[in-house]
């Protein structure tokens, strides 16, 4: 009776609502508060990138995603105040999205995932102050304050969504420690955990 469960495909009434569930489990997993509109905003980002070309951007040579660093000049650079607002949400989005959903793939990159966590917690923390004396701001430069503040421990969230299905092989026993050590992710110090690995600081010596 439960392999006959198991095997069963669970339908949800759309992808949103899919992603609602999972980000509501993985935040109480996690034991992260954030507020019910930082949530639907979250799922948001979620579903719109789950399309690649809401994602990727159209080039000369196929779709790519444009680096962080030309995003973040395109908004230093953008002729009005709506542009600018629209270039720096999108970053901070990005950022999000990759470091959540991309953050094995970081290992063969130059750049890494404190990198996209950096870029968007300043990129939202922008937002919140850009917004604030706006009427739109009222009503959003909370959300983007949290975004910014929680930044790392959504991104937890993310990864733990990703993860989900997935096999821990010795390579990524690395790449959690490595992420541990950069950013102090709690979620990739319990993971170090449950795979037997006691996380130790750099210069931290051990009386045994």
């Amino acid at each position: 009776m439960h392999e006959e469960r198991a095997e069963q495909v669970v339908e949800v009434p759309s992808l949103a609502e899919f992603f609602r569930t999972a980000v509501r489990e993985a935040i109480t997993r996690q034991q992260i508060q954030i507020d019910d509109h930082t949530e639907h905003y979250v799922v948001g980002v979620l579903t719109l990138f789950s399309r690649s070309e809401a994602l990727y951007e159209q080039g000369p040579e196929g779709q790519r995603l444009k680096p962080l660093a030309l995003m973040l000049a395109d908004a230093a650079a953008a002729a009005s105040g709506p542009e600018r607002l629209h270039l720096t949400q999108r970053l901070g989005d990005v950022s999000l999205f990759t470091a959540g959903f991309f953050a094995r793939g970081f290992a063969r990159r130059l750049v890494d995932v404190d990198y996209h966590i950096a870029m968007g917690g300043r990129a939202y923390g922008s937002l919140a102050d850009m917004l604030r004396g706006t009427a739109r701001g009222r009503a959003l430069s909370g959300v983007f304050r949290e975004l910014a503040a929680k930044f790392q421990r959504l991104v937890d969230a993310l990864n733990d969504i990703a993860d989900s299905a997935h096999v821990h092989t010795d390579q990524d026993v690395m790449r959690l420690y490595e992420t541990w050590l950069r950013t102090g992710s709690p979620r990739a110090r319990e993971l170090l955990l449950r795979l037997g690995v006691q996380p130790v600081a750099a210069g931290t010596r051990s009386d045994h």
